[in-house]
């Protein structure tokens, strides 16, 4: 009864959606009070029946019900518990399920946070929220149901896959839906402000704080699965530019253009037009992402599934929200003001060019993501665009960005601002950047590397005299959005010159070792000690115990997954400041004299930590500067 319980509720979550929908619509239009509450409450008990929808969903893998076709195919009875709760978003019907509990969770949010104000706009902005859950909802109940029952039950179940049980992977789904479903609050923003024919200012000032959550959940997330592609895939990698990556840096390229271009508007009104364009284009390129995982037009470790007709309906979607939605922006967009115009050296110049770099690198990754994709369909074959395109077009407007980020802070709005003063101020940055040039070269940097250094020692520069020149606020939330943005800031140069200093590191050493035998690598020796068994709950394995010299013990394992019948590495790493001792362990190989060696491959991986330290900076100035936004929004509302 569990799963029938489980249907019940989706049921109740789409028909409340659709009772959203309506009566936010009909409030907006008439001021109906009761109708206004019946909005809010139908938004609330939409995400209570998701919940609860959810919460079965994983009591059904607890229990190892495979009766439940999306249970029998992602679980199995010797899983560990951990991985059994988070098989529960392991797969598509259930990672589709959990997209709709954030979706209903954010139109809740809006119902009761947004536009305390303006409750025209918010109960139109909660009625398209309706309408977007509605949408996802039904896909769910037609073609993903996850409580769908199965006819021959087996006894023991199948296996998740064996690279996605893991801690850091169980968290990142999540944390991504949050951002990805988070800029769906920036869309229904835009589009009810649009219809509602409010001016650019108040539909930014709107949108800003749920966009900087959104994006800040991104980073979190696309971090995260970063790490996991680091230590869990064995190839000693963070970025590859797999198809599937792409589909989550490209909201997140749209929505960092968003925010800067809402600040702008919200100042100044300026980019009005524009900021709601970003807005709209930021949540489908989230659906993009969803279409190319789970239509099977891709295949990748990070696909969900490989099935054209859920495809065809998410395609439909975002066919239907960017269609929609960008009908409705060129019929619309006049009523948002244009602003009263700037000068070519004020701030919004530059945050023009920050929003201008952030688009075109968007554009190149979507071409090369899709283009292979649109090359298939008119019959030509073997067509890919590898690292190399990425590498060679995407970064160098990336490395762009640098030479601005720094300076937009010291620029008055409207008014040109560079003066004789900054000038000056930014002679000062430029030593520090010839010292970060010089680094990349010593470290035998390529020229587009030693470039990125050189700009991030700049960009370092000015973000220490933003910090000096603006030491004097006085606002609690001043301060908190000035450590944000620094902080964010901050955190693009480290992963800046992290970049740099992994794009130096020496290619993969591999070699076949016998226990008491030895590889030097990197100023590292390591000594095969003993290579002996290590089973888990569910894998039998292999470890090595590897002596290392100056310091320390290291113990990679070679895993095979019986149920899945796959084999993985489980990599040991050895972090020091100077970067991180990578080691494998692969294949046990028979020598002629009948002595057993084992494959060990080993790289440095020089400074590797500064991309995670980076991402931590960014995440922690979003989180600093939406909690400044909230406070703002407190002290406006007991003014008002």
């Amino acid at each position: 009864m569990i799963a029938e319980f489980g249907h019940f509720f989706i049921a109740l979550a789409l028909t409340l959606s659709l009772f959203q929908l309506a009566a936010g619509w009909h409030a907006a239009g008439s001021g109906s009070r009761i109708f206004a509450a019946m909005a809010e409450r139908a938004s609330f008990g939409a995400l209570v029946g998701t919940m609860m929808a959810f919460a079965l969903l994983i009591i059904l893998f607890l229990q190892s019900d495979f009766s439940v076709t999306y249970v029998a195919s992602h679980s199995h009875v010797d899983k560990p518990l951990f991985y059994k709760i988070a098989a529960a978003w392991g797969g598509h019907e259930g990672s589709m399920l959990l997209w709709c509990v954030m979706l209903t969770a954010m139109g809740a949010a809006l119902a009761r946070f947004a536009l305390s104000n303006d409750a025209p706009l918010r109960l139109r902005t909660v009625s398209v929220q309706g309408a977007l859950q509605l949408l996802f909802l039904s896909f769910l109940v037609f073609a993903s149901n996850p409580f769908e029952r199965l006819a021959d039950v087996p006894v023991r179940g199948a296996e998740l896959n064996p690279i996605l049980q893991d801690p850091a992977l169980a968290v990142h789904p999540p944390t991504l839906y949050i951002g990805y479903v988070g800029l769906s609050a920036a869309f229904s923003l835009a589009v009810a402000g649009l219809i509602e024919g409010r001016g650019g200012r108040a539909i930014a000032a709107a949108l800003r704080p749920w966009s900087l959550i959104a994006w800040t959940a991104l980073t979190a997330g696309i971090a995260l699965g970063a790490w996991w592609a680091y230590y869990e895939l064995g190839w000693g990698g963070w970025w590859f530019w797999d198809p599937v990556e792409n589909a989550s840096f490209m909201p997140w390229l749209i929505a960092a253009a968003l925010i800067h271009s809402a600040i702008a508007t919200e100042r100044t009104g300026n980019y009005a037009g524009w900021t709601a364009f970003l807005a709209i284009m930021a949540f489908s390129m989230s659906t993009l992402g969803a279409f190319l995982v789970r239509s099977g037009v891709l295949t990748s470790v990070h696909a969900f599934a490989l099935d054209p007709e859920r495809g065809l309906w998410i395609l439909a979607i975002m066919t239907l929200l960017a269609g929609g939605g960008l009908t409705l922006f060129a019929l619309r967009s006049h009523l948002l003001g244009h602003g009263k115009g700037f000068a070519l050296s004020s701030r919004e110049a530059f945050i023009g060019i920050n929003n201008l770099l952030l688009t075109v690198v968007t554009g190149i990754v979507l071409i090369g993501t899709v283009y292979p994709l649109i090359a298939a369909a008119f019959g030509a074959t073997g067509v890919s665009i590898g690292a190399a395109y990425y590498n060679f077009v995407a970064t160098k407007f990336l490395a762009a960005l640098l030479i601005f980020l720094p300076l937009a802070p010291f620029l008055p709005w409207r008014k040109a601002g560079l003066t004789r003063a900054l000038a000056v101020r930014a002679s000062l940055w430029i030593l520090p950047g010839v010292l970060g040039g010089l680094w990349a070269v010593w470290i035998g940097a390529s020229p587009i590397a030693i470039a990125a250094a050189a700009l991030a020692g700049w960009t370092l520069a000015g973000l220490t005299a933003d910090l000096w020149h603006h030491r004097s606020l006085v606002s609690g939330s001043a301060r908190l959005g000035l450590a944000g943005r620094l902080l964010a800031h901050a955190g693009i140069v480290a992963i800046a010159l992290g970049a740099v200093a992994d794009s130096t590191g020496e290619p993969e050493t591999t070699a076949a070792l016998v226990p008491g035998e030895s590889l030097a690598v990197a100023g590292y020796t390591l000594t095969l000690d003993a290579v002996t068994r290590a089973d888990g709950p569910n894998y039998l394995a292999d470890e090595a115990r590897i002596d290392l010299q100056p310091d320390g013990v290291m113990r990679p394992q070679r895993r095979f997954y019986t149920a899945a019948e796959t084999t993985t590495r489980e990599v040991a790493i050895h972090s020091r400041p100077s970067g991180d001792l990578y080691v494998s362990l692969g294949e046990p190989r028979t020598r002629a004299n009948g002595e057993i060696a084992y494959e060990i491959r080993v790289s440095f991986n020089p400074l590797v930590w500064l991309l995670g330290l980076g991402a931590i900076l960014i995440v922690i100035g979003g989180l600093l500067a939406s909690v400044s936004r909230w406070m703002d929004r407190r002290r406006a509302e007991v003014a008002a």
